[in-house]
């Protein structure tokens, strides 16, 4: 492969399955120093980039993430934005899709690739995973035609798909395709040759310096509609304090029942000015609340529509409209919009 120094690719290792290796003394698996990643992973040589990586301390499991990682992410990124062509942020799975929501809000004005990547099994394991991942994430990141970047979103890349990041979602827990994006088309195959949907990527029409949104509203909660959910267990949820948004996870196209209490207690907190999104429980389609009698409901009371977002997606896009935006009013209004391609409109 022809010797390429001109671009410059920084892995950012936030902590996570990929980054173990065997310890020859005890046989357990402990995170690996990853300046040391071209002795682990030798075929990154081949590509002749300029590799760079930061490890965070103390490394964070996927399932402790907290809304402080994602700052630390954008501020690093805003900080080393200039230096580098692309990133590759390696994460564990079990929130990659949240992280990459986050981001995708987070970073306005974007114009380079941001790849999340990870594993089923660590990388030091003979089977691993992810090596490809790895590998294939840095040669996106770099891949450019004519002078721009032909992933410049905030992506995920598994098992050989290249993926929205706000559109993805883990629906395996134990085979290499983790991940999926079951309502928005693939942005690049990873076959003998990397294939681009060019038609699906999001490229600038302006330059403009990058931005960062660090202020993010936790106040949000979910809540899953279920057969013989009760009027205590709804109230509980609705009044939990300080809480100013809830993700409401419906039935298919948006529905959930029409009983006059469960209405009363939705109308109640919307008239505190409190927000509540209807997003649908299964893995692909959109919210519709005129297609039913039990969706036309929610949407009299002042339920807003989620469209296709997946839940990870909506609840970070509350938490970033929340913290972004200075009236309620202004939030509805950008909850009803796509920001970063994570609805479809």
């Amino acid at each position: 492969m022809r010797e390429d120094k001109t671009k410059s690719i920084l892995i950012i290792y936030t902590g996570g399955t990929i980054g173990m290796v065997k310890n020859p003394e005890t046989g357990a698996l402990a995170p690996f120093d990853f300046d040391q990643i071209l002795v682990e992973v030798p075929e990154l040589k081949r590509f002749g980039f300029n590799l760079s990586t930061f490890s965070f301390s103390p490394l964070i499991d996927s399932s402790n993430l907290n809304l402080n990682v994602w700052v630390k992410l954008a501020e690093l990124i805003k900080e080393n934005y200039k230096s580098y062509d692309g990133f590759v942020v390696l994460h564990g799975t079990d929130t990659m899709a949240y992280s990459a929501s986050a981001l995708s809000f987070m970073l306005e004005n974007l114009d380079k690739p941001i790849i999340f990547t990870g594993s089923q099994l660590p990388i030091g394991t003979l089977r691993t995973d992810g090596k490809e991942n790895l590998i294939s994430a840095v040669e996106i990141a770099a891949t450019e035609k004519n002078g721009q970047p032909l992933a410049p979103e905030v992506c995920v890349y598994f098992e050989n798909k290249l993926m929205r990041g706000n559109r993805t979602t883990k629906y395996n827990a134990e085979h290499f395709n983790a991940f999926e994006s079951p309502n928005y088309p693939e942005l690049a195959v990873a076959g003998i040759n990397l294939k681009f949907n060019y038609g699906a990527i999001h490229y600038a029409t302006t330059k403009k310096e990058l931005e960062i949104h660090t202020i993010l509203d936790e106040n949000v909660v979910i809540l899953k509609i279920f057969p013989g959910i009760n009027k205590k267990v709804l109230h509980s949820i609705l009044n939990i304090e300080n809480t100013k948004a809830i993700i409401l996870e419906t039935y298919g196209a948006g529905n959930a029942p029409t009983e006059k209490w469960f209405l009363n207690e939705l109308e109640n907190s919307i008239a505190q000015g409190k927000i509540i999104l209807n997003v649908t429980q299964c893995s692909a389609g959109t919210v519709d609340m005129s297609k039913y009698e039990t969706g036309n409901a929610l949407l009299k009371i002042g339920v807003l529509s989620g469209y296709d977002i997946t839940t990870e997606a909506a609840v970070v896009k509350m938490m970033c409209l929340l913290g972004r935006c200075n009236k309620i009013e202004e939030v509805k209004l950008m909850l009803n919009q796509s920001i970063s391609g994570e609805i479809s409109k």
